[in-house]
């Protein structure tokens, strides 16, 4: 027992680690919007986030971790080794990403990590990452943005009600769309949960059962579950300590909002990741799927030219690109090289 305990410990603390650094991540797209909108109080947000979080992975998170656990790469392959490497590489591409206020995707950088590592180690499934993985994550901003876009260009203009365009001074007169905007930043919130967690709960969690033998290899469920249960809480802890900057980038710094809208980007958006969670299990970026319903809302009220000239919105893309190919590439180049 204490050998299994000895080896399981790094990997366990890098998956940990790297949850704190997706709760930073992740309370943008959580509650930028309630938060851009005035409607929940900054010390408030961890603790929500993080009890959401938690549900989200024990009810709807299973069919990712199946995904990350052994969908890319093969479950023999999580050794204490590779799987220190694949955690470390995710979390400092998120922890790179936090640090520059970006809310980054740590499903891209999750599974472009594994698939480093794949590479390397020649074991990457190239159907499952780029006939089912990589076209899920452009087809669902592009949803994200048409529905945003559609609904603040053609639609909402059409209902002639003030609710619509009333600033925040004016939401205590609507308590129950303040209501539903608390309620659908906790949608959001669980969304990560069943999407997200699974980015540091899979690996180590493939790594155990290995460990442990074949027995747990056939009984996988438990040991994800486990798992979850030792990396959800960490979400928490990097919500409050890394996520307010973050928060504040997405909510206030791309458009200003009004809680109708923020209440509907929330909707849309947790919506759009449980569906490719529960449906296919395809780890995917929640932040992107929320930057491009707030960069539609910026398109269909500002224009383009104005929206793409946004420091903000530059900066997005700019990280976006880089963080989850930095990723792969440390990671095929430590196991590469050390292995």
């Amino acid at each position: 027992m204490s050998e299994l305990f000895n080896v399981l410990t790094i990997p366990f603390l890098l998956a940990m680690f790297l949850a704190v650094t997706m709760g930073g991540s992740g309370t943008a797209p959580s509650f930028s919007a309630a938060y851009g909108a005035n409607v929940i109080k900054r010390t408030m947000i961890p603790g929500l986030f993080g009890i959401m979080v938690l549900a989200g992975a024990l009810i709807a998170g299973s069919e990712v971790s199946l995904t990350l656990g052994k969908g890319l790469l093969e479950q023999s392959f999580f050794t204490p080794f590779n799987t220190s490497i694949i955690l470390l590489s995710i979390g400092l591409s998120l922890l790179f990403a936090n640090l520059l206020g970006v809310p980054q995707s740590a499903s891209q950088s999750t599974v472009l990590s594994i698939a480093g590592a794949a590479t390397a180690l020649e074991g990457l499934n190239t159907h499952k990452l780029f006939f089912e993985i990589i076209p899920t994550w452009i087809i669902l901003p592009i949803v994200s943005f048409v529905i945003m876009f559609v609904l603040s260009k053609w639609v909402f203009p059409l209902i002639k009600n003030k609710i619509l365009t009333e600033d925040y001074s004016h939401l205590n007169e609507h308590k129950a769309l303040k209501a539903l905007l608390i309620l659908s930043s906790l949608y959001v919130a669980f969304s990560i949960g069943a999407n997200n967690v699974a980015n540091a709960a899979a690996p180590i969690a493939s790594l155990t059962a290995n460990e442990v033998g074949q027995d747990a290899i056939q009984n996988f469920l438990p040991i994800i579950i486990l798992s979850v249960l030792i990396v959800a809480p960490c979400f928490a802890i990097g919500s409050s300590l890394l996520g307010h900057q973050v928060t504040k980038t997405t909510g206030k710094e791309i458009i200003e909002i009004t809680p109708f809208y923020a209440t509907i980007i929330a909707v849309i958006v947790a919506s759009l990741i449980i569906l490719a969670s529960v449906t296919r299990g395809i780890p995917t970026s929640l932040v992107q799927l929320n930057g491009a319903a707030f960069i539609a809302l910026s398109v269909s009220k500002q224009g383009f030219k104005t929206t793409f000239k946004n420091k903000t919105v530059i900066r997005f893309f700019v990280v976006w690109s880089i963080a989850p190919i930095f990723s792969f590439f440390l990671t095929l180049l430590l196991i590469g090289i050390l292995s």
